[in-house]
């Protein structure tokens, strides 16, 4: 099977088409508590398939989060694998949020898991930890090129817990943060009209003065809505590289289901709204 456009190329398109933004399928326990439906297989269905039906057309990303599909063990897993085949065949990128990250054949593992093509759970990217050593992540990085998939590696996350490792500083005078930026920028050299392989920034971190986020590559960035974030503090957090920003909003959307016309109307307010500031508008 032929390897699909890279995914840089894909992204920068569809961004342009549809606006930057990614809507997360988080599907909580208690998201589904709100939404009147029962903690099990059929309501994570009923939940994640209403999403995708609301705004999979019209959103340029969506990404699920497998850790609460997997929870409800191989059931859950078969959902998810329907939830990513309907969202792309919609048109939109699917980025798998599992966060994987290992060594040796355990990586090269994972990675054909979600980037193998005749992977029953193939989507367009996945979200990996480079935290094992960036190298680890060649068996990842390897296939994406061969099967036109990318990667959002994370770098700068939002989180507190993680500034005590991206904060780090090694012995050569950079940040532990700063070091996986550089790779991504070495990864993406040369690639046109966007690189594959992106890194994950937190939207809600505050000034970022002091790194080279110019990776020539896209930037998921969690945090918009409920976390606290708006779009316009996307300029002061991204700078000159907020075109290339995935802003990713989950419960901002989300809380508005399971009416399906809410769920659009969620979605298309904060997509205009981020296309705007983008635009300089």
């Amino acid at each position: 099977m032929s390897p699909l456009e890279p995914f840089g190329a894909r992204l920068r398109r569809v961004m342009d088409e549809r606006g930057p933004l990614c809507v997360g399928i988080d599907p909580h326990a208690s998201l589904l508590t709100e939404w009147g439906l029962n903690d099990d297989v059929a309501g994570l269905e009923r939940f994640s398939r209403t999403v995708v039906e609301a705004v999979a057309d019209r959103v340029a990303v969506m990404k699920p989060q497998s850790a609460f599909f997997e929870r409800f063990g191989s059931r859950g897993i078969a959902v998810l694998e329907r939830v990513v085949a309907e969202a792309r065949a919609a048109g939109t990128l699917v980025v798998m949020d599992a966060k994987r990250g290992d060594i040796g054949s355990t990586m090269a593992g994972y990675a054909e898991a979600f980037l193998s093509k005749d992977a029953p759970l193939f989507s367009d990217a996945l979200t990996v930890s480079p935290y094992l050593g960036y190298g680890s992540l060649s068996p990842a990085v390897a296939l994406a090129r061969e099967t036109g998939a990318g990667l959002f590696v994370l770098a700068l996350t939002s989180n507190p817990e993680g500034p005590e490792v991206q904060h780090a500083v090694r012995a050569d005078g950079r940040t532990v943060g700063a070091t996986v930026l550089a790779h991504l920028a070495a990864e993406n050299a040369g690639e046109e009209p966007l690189g594959s392989f992106g890194a994950v920034v937190g939207a809600t971190v505050g000034d970022l003065s002091s790194y080279d986020l110019d990776i020539n590559g896209p930037l998921l960035a969690p945090g918009v809505g409920a976390q606290g974030a708006t779009a316009a503090d996307l300029p002061a957090v991204f700078g000159a590289s907020v075109r290339n920003v995935v802003p990713n909003v989950s419960r901002g959307v989300l809380r508005h289901g399971p009416d399906v016309g809410a769920l659009r109307a969620a979605a298309d307010r904060f997509a205009g709204e981020i296309r705007d500031v983008v635009a300089g508008r």
